[in-house]
């Protein structure tokens, strides 16, 4: 369900500042490319389209990376939670577009002081917290905070560009 948000002093017009409670998995497969087992969102939530949004991503030890990070010892790769933020600022970037993003794909640009702070292993709901910084024309970019049980397991500075999809091949 979209909802309006009382703008603030320095806010977007609410035209801008619309809420969306649940994005489910349908709508991001209609959002972004990625299909399993590369998708690494199962749900976003308290998204304030053109400003924040976050991912879910239930951490199953069925997933395939597990088999060989590590075996007897499941580690989440970290690249992957880095991944999980981009897929959400992807679909970020795609709902607050609308009709504006048909056509286009959110591409990854830049990651910048990548940090990780503790494990993500099977059985975790990894939180991703995404919050745009800026953008202009095409290129977005965007803070990332991963947390599991409201503890900080990563957190990164991230840019995207936003472009036509490529014809296929």
């Amino acid at each position: 369900m979209d909802t309006p948000v009382e703008p603030t002093a320095g806010s977007p017009p609410a035209a801008e500042a619309r809420t969306v409670e649940l994005i489910d998995i349908q709508r991001i497969m209609h959002d972004i490319p990625h299909r399993y087992p590369f998708l690494m969102l199962d749900r976003v939530v308290d998204v304030v389209l053109n400003t924040s949004a976050v991912g879910i991503k239930n951490v199953s030890v069925n997933e395939p990376f597990f088999a060989g990070h590590f075996p007897n010892h499941p580690v989440m790769p970290g690249v992957l939670i880095i991944e999980s933020m981009a897929q959400t600022a992807g679909v970020l970037v795609v709902e607050t577009l609308g009709g504006d993003a048909a056509g286009r794909v959110v591409y990854f640009m830049s990651i910048e002081n990548a940090k990780f702070r503790r494990p993500v292993v099977p059985g975790d709901q990894l939180r991703v917290h995404v919050v745009k910084e800026r953008n202009r024309g095409n290129v977005w970019k965007f803070n990332g905070v991963a947390k599991v049980d409201g503890v900080v397991v990563a957190e990164a500075t991230y840019a995207a560009m936003i472009m036509e999809r490529a014809a296929p091949v």
